[in-house]
């Protein structure tokens, strides 16, 4: 099944809980929250979301985890978010491989990390113990990134499959956020993409980006959730789901909207976008096998 959604908004509450569930996308449509922003004890936060838990699945995207910081990860934080995935049940749990606190100070941005022999096996460690905690899979996401490590000894792309094959985790593959880390170092999107396990990719996320010049006049991308999607970001998107397919048949995937949020409808309309690429291309690749069974004139017959 087919399943677009978007990131779940306050401004778009009411109208969305007019709706029936059928209504909203083609397929199955989900929607995402940041999990920190429901970290309460009660209130119509959490009212809300239960409302839209009832009737559509709901991904928690985690942004304050700290995977790969150096200390230990916070183990009230850890706490709160397991009461939040209890409470809801969520389709799938997220967080980002990036670190944003150190020394028991805590910073607002998701900052790189040297990908190394030490920070795998920190990394590793810190997703096998929220997979613990959780009593669930947890699906890693790549970061955009602006800056990268001369001591690092790995590409990223061999590391996220590294901490799959050592963890079991699944994946939360950003198109967005390959395409903008790719440009401002100077790479190809799809190297990333090509060297992760496609069967761990267990969602896909999409978003817009700002662009600027860097000190030596090269583009910068700064992944900001403010703009729709850009045209080459649903390039590379179409070939990573045409890669995926066979692979890992259709992935649920997201629009991202946080800042400038529009209408729903404009948000609704690129959701039903990246459902309609996921079916033609199924199409596509079912056409030679339909193909082969009318040249035989008979029906594909199930083994006894």
């Amino acid at each position: 099944m087919i399943q677009a959604g978007f990131g779940l908004k306050a401004a778009h509450l009411r109208e969305l809980l007019a709706r029936e569930p059928a209504s909203l996308v083609a397929g199955a449509a989900f929607f995402e929250v940041h999990a920190e922003n429901y970290m309460v004890a009660g209130g119509p936060l959490l009212r809300h979301l239960q409302a839209v838990r009832e009737r559509w699945p709901l991904s928690i995207h985690g942004v304050g985890l700290s995977i790969g910081g150096e200390g230990p990860l916070d183990a009230a934080h850890l706490a709160r978010l397991a009461g939040l995935v209890e409470r809801f049940e969520p389709r799938w749990f997220s967080e980002h491989l990036a670190w944003s606190s150190h020394g028991g100070r805590w910073f607002n941005d998701l900052l790189p990390l040297p990908y190394d022999r030490a920070t795998l096996q920190r990394v590793c460690d810190h997703v096998q113990q929220v997979q613990e905690r959780l009593k669930r899979t947890l699906l890693l996401e790549n970061p955009s990134t602006y800056v990268e490590f001369a001591t690092s000894t790995m590409d990223e792309g061999a590391f996220l499959a590294e901490v799959v094959r050592r963890t079991g985790c699944g994946l939360l593959l950003d198109v967005n956020n390959a395409y903008v880390s790719a440009v401002n170092h100077g790479r190809d999107p799809w190297a990333l993409i090509a060297a992760l396990p496609a069967a761990a990719v267990g969602e896909i996320h999409l978003a817009g980006f700002a662009e600027d010049r860097d000190a030596a006049g090269d583009r910068l991308l700064i992944d900001h959730h403010g703009a729709p999607v850009d045209a080459a970001v649903w390039s590379l998107y179409e070939r990573t789901v045409a890669h995926l397919l066979p692979l890992a048949g259709p992935v649920p995937t997201l629009i991202e909207r946080d800042n400038d949020v529009p209408p729903m409808a404009r948000l609704e309309a690129e959701a039903l976008e990246a459902a309609a690429c996921q079916r033609r291309l199924m199409q596509q690749q079912c056409e030679p096998h339909r193909r082969r069974v009318r040249a035989a004139g008979e029906a594909p017959r199930l083994a006894a």
